[in-house]
């Protein structure tokens, strides 16, 4: 049998994304408080009766989400216009090696603005 796991990650950085018309609001440097699900999915240990130890899953993200922390998310190699999605793809290179269960990284902007990836 299989499950999911998800754990929260959080950050705050600014951004301004280049690529929108002139004008528009989100050219302006601005940030947001980021909050990141990290989703997991495998089989259910029959001894341990985890996927995968929170603990573990803490350890592979948290250094990558410490690359974000308190930055100028443009100035970050590979981000140079880091939208939601951009982010999130940007999270997936990173910590997809080492969670080989990785199944969807969602980044919410705001409390009522996301972006889902899926490998």
């Amino acid at each position: 049998m299989n499950a999911e796991i998800i754990q929260e990650f959080k950050f705050e950085a600014g951004h301004f994304l280049p690529a929108v018309p002139q004008g528009h609001a989100c050219r302006r440097v601005h940030g947001h408080s980021y909050t990141v699900e990290v989703h997991v999915m495998g089989p259910i240990d029959p001894v341990t009766g985890w996927v995968l130890d929170f603990h573990d899953l803490e350890a592979a993200v948290q250094p990558v989400i410490d690359q974000l922390d308190h930055r100028m998310l443009n100035d970050i190699p590979g981000l140079p216009n880091p939208t939601a999605e951009c982010i999130g793809a940007w999270i997936w290179q990173r910590v997809q090696p080492v969670l080989p269960g990785l199944t969807t990284i969602v980044v919410w902007e705001t409390s009522s603005a996301r972006a889902v990836i899926r490998g």
